[in-house]
């Protein structure tokens, strides 16, 4: 190596020292406030309600995670969020893959103007599309019910442009093998197509259920009782019956958030595709 080139390496491994710095210091500002979360939690109630907090606490009250699930069926609504994110998540990814493959594959009259009026939607805010939802549901006596909350949010257009964008990087000599050895388009879809898409089907899947597991206004304005609350309308409901205690509010918080953590930890590649995807490859 020549003395020129030492210059260089020198201010690139900085360069790369000071990104990683960076994002170490943007990790730890967002690791604060749930940090914060958790030694509230801990906290006895005359503590977490002083007018001047002290946010480590003085003396440890492990009790209260006890304590919160008593006051409200917690249980129940971490059981209704599995349902809810879970059942929205299986049918996004059969639908949108579906979708995909269709407009991906097949060749049909007015195809390029489906697919952009269908990704259009996705200027529309949620909101807008609030009431009508909600009084679609309500004459279909969907209200307090599985699929009223489930269906309207099985299908969306995000889903179907992701893993057609996947789909198209497909080669298709692939299928068109399949197609020669007698497989149908239906076989050459299931056999060939999905089994080569998992990693962009995981990755929809993962987005998709975390995205539903912190949904709050679809499921506070369609359901009605503990039946089919989930976790974030029951710390609603955990606030208004029992007022702001702090420490068993947060204490809630925590148990309702330590599955995203663990689901982090186990799909965390799959966050990395997805980010990978979001720039389309490329393509």
């Amino acid at each position: 190596m020549t003395t020129e080139a030492l210059p260089l390496v020198s201010s690139k491994v900085v360069q790369r020292k000071l990104i990683v710095f960076a994002c170490f210091l943007v990790t730890a500002l967002t690791l604060i406030p749930v940090v914060m979360m958790v030694l509230v939690a801990f906290q006895s109630d005359a503590e977490s309600m002083a007018a001047k907090p002290s946010f480590w606490p003085s003396s440890w009250h492990p009790e209260n995670l006890t304590r919160a699930f008593e006051l409200v069926p917690l249980d129940k609504y971490l059981l209704n969020t599995v349902y809810f994110a879970g059942g929205t998540t299986l049918l996004e990814t059969v639908t949108a893959a579906l979708a995909a493959y269709a407009f991906a594959r097949l060749n049909f009259p007015g195809r390029s103007w489906l697919f952009g009026i269908y990704l259009a939607t996705l200027m529309i805010p949620s909101q807008v599309t609030l009431i009508p939802q909600f009084v679609l549901v309500a004459k279909l006596h969907g209200i307090d019910t599985w699929p009223g909350m489930i269906l309207p949010h099985a299908f969306t257009a995000i889903g179907v442009f992701l893993l057609r964008q996947f789909f198209l990087g497909i080669p298709r000599d692939y299928e068109e093998a399949a197609r020669l050895d007698g497989a149908n388009r239906w076989q050459a879809f299931i056999r060939v197509i999905v089994p080569l898409a998992v990693p962009a089907i995981a990755t929809l899947a993962v987005f998709k259920f975390i995205g539903q597991w912190n949904n709050l206004l679809w499921p506070l304005v369609i359901s009605n009782s503990d039946a089919t609350r989930t976790a974030s309308v029951g710390l609603q409901v955990f606030q208004d019956t029992n007022g702001t205690q702090w420490n068993l509010l947060l204490m809630a918080a925590t148990v309702t958030t330590v599955p995203l953590i663990i689901l982090f930890f186990l799909t965390q590649r799959w966050f990395v595709r997805g980010i990978t995807m979001s720039g389309l490859g490329g393509r």
